[in-house]
């Protein structure tokens, strides 16, 4: 009978255990993602001095890997790609609307900081570097058919991320992750025209990529 109410505690204390990240973990989440730019144009040059874009928001799902190096630092990486549309905002650019749009493809490695090895509840911080390629650029048919014939181009983009984040057990293995980003992002878009030539310009993206979603540890 002891023998047998010690088994049932010991079950029940492995059960009860914290999903830890300790060295040598490996940390597996599936998120969903909404990527908000915080976007300040330049102007569309040279045809449409005064004129800016706008980007619009996209949601969608990402998928990232941490590897714990110590019980308290980890190195994240991400994969996701979205999807945004660049839209004129005043003058003849406004009137178009839908100028074009483009998927944006940034992997982003952080390094993290846990401070909490124990508990149901981890929160932790990082900061590292993204590098963002556009890929799959197509003009609207609204820019098309005011200007013709329209190839778009949009510059690849280098910089720094800052993170923060919340891992919140379920069991001895899963959790739920709240996490929040902040990316550094530039790019040129450059648009080769039928009648109005070749027209660019530079927005800066530095979008806030917020995600919630399901982690497992391994």
């Amino acid at each position: 009978m002891k023998v047998l109410m010690l088994a049932v505690a010991v079950s029940a204390t492995v059960a009860s255990m914290p999903a830890q990240a300790r060295q040598g973990d490996v940390l597996l989440r599936m998120r969903a993602i909404m990527v908000a730019p915080n976007e300040k144009s330049g102007s569309v040059l040279p045809g449409f001095p005064g004129e800016k874009v706008k980007v619009d928001n996209s949601v969608m799902p990402e998928i990232d890997i941490t590897y714990m190096v110590t019980d308290h630092i980890g190195f994240e990486l991400i994969a996701a790609t979205t999807k945004h549309t660049a839209s004129g905002i005043t003058g003849t650019t406004g009137s178009i609307g839908k100028l074009a749009s483009t998927w944006v493809l940034p992997p982003t490695l952080t390094v993290q900081y846990h401070p909490i090895v124990e508990g149901s509840v981890r929160p932790y911080v990082g900061a590292g570097v993204n590098y963002t390629l556009f890929y799959s650029e197509k003009a609207s048919d609204a820019l098309e058919g005011a200007v013709g014939s329209t190839n778009v181009h949009m510059s690849d983009s280098f910089g720094w991320a800052l993170q923060a984040g919340l891992d919140i057990d379920i069991n001895d293995r899963m959790f739920v992750n709240l996490d929040v980003k902040y990316i550094d992002m530039d790019t040129t878009a450059r648009l080769s025209t039928t009648s109005a030539g070749v027209q660019r310009v530079r927005v800066h993206l530095d979008p806030i990529v917020a995600g919630a979603g399901i982690g497992m540890r391994f």
